[in-house]
């Protein structure tokens, strides 16, 4: 049985699946997917994020601009709290919204449309959510968080950038995007 629980003091971890926005009264409050049990939060869900990332020797802003250099994107970031245990979250909406949620890429098994403004969410341990944004929205940010995966990992495999890499993933993802037979203008 899963139980749910209020804490003040949670932390990313591992088992995060997904952290939602929850408005209680006047306030805005983290309601957080987890594998072991649910829990409440009376920090927003960008507040956990900050403090995911701060625990593990970073900011959220230094995050966010490693996010921005590997994927070239400027917009709903997703960032790496913590790379080697595959702790890549995404935000569903500008993670300054109170309707921002944050999932985290390495638990979702598959999503489909609720409707033009939910999406249902199967988690790889069998749980399920429906995320308050698109169905397309969401897609794009799974997209781009496997766009981060991918770099980071072949920068630190090259020990360091590897600028053609990225230039060319950038140029693969935005033809993608634009439904451009991108083949074709492949860089050699």
């Amino acid at each position: 049985m899963v139980k749910t629980v209020i804490t003040e003091e949670y932390q990313i971890s591992r088992s995060t699946l997904a952290i939602l926005p929850i408005e209680y009264g006047s306030k805005l409050y983290s309601q957080i997917y987890d594998l072991e049990n649910d829990q409440f939060s009376p920090l927003k869900p960008l507040d956990l994020i900050k403090k995911g990332c701060r625990s593990f020797c970073s900011s959220y802003e230094g995050r966010k601009e490693g996010s921005r250099q590997l994927i070239g994107f400027t917009h709903k970031i997703p960032v790496t709290i913590d790379s080697t245990n595959m702790m890549y979250f995404f935000p569903t909406a500008s993670p300054l919204s109170k309707r921002c949620a944050w999932v985290s890429h390495a638990h979702v098994l598959h999503y489909e449309k609720v409707d033009s403004i939910n999406t249902l969410v199967y988690f790889r341990n069998k749980k399920t959510a429906i995320i308050p944004v698109s169905s397309y929205t969401f897609e794009n940010q799974m997209l781009r968080t496997a766009l981060l995966r991918t770099n980071l990992m072949q920068t630190k495999k090259n020990g360091g950038h590897d600028r053609n890499t990225i230039s060319r993933s950038r140029y693969i993802f935005r033809a993608s995007e634009n439904s451009l037979d991108y083949r074709s203008n492949k860089e050699e």
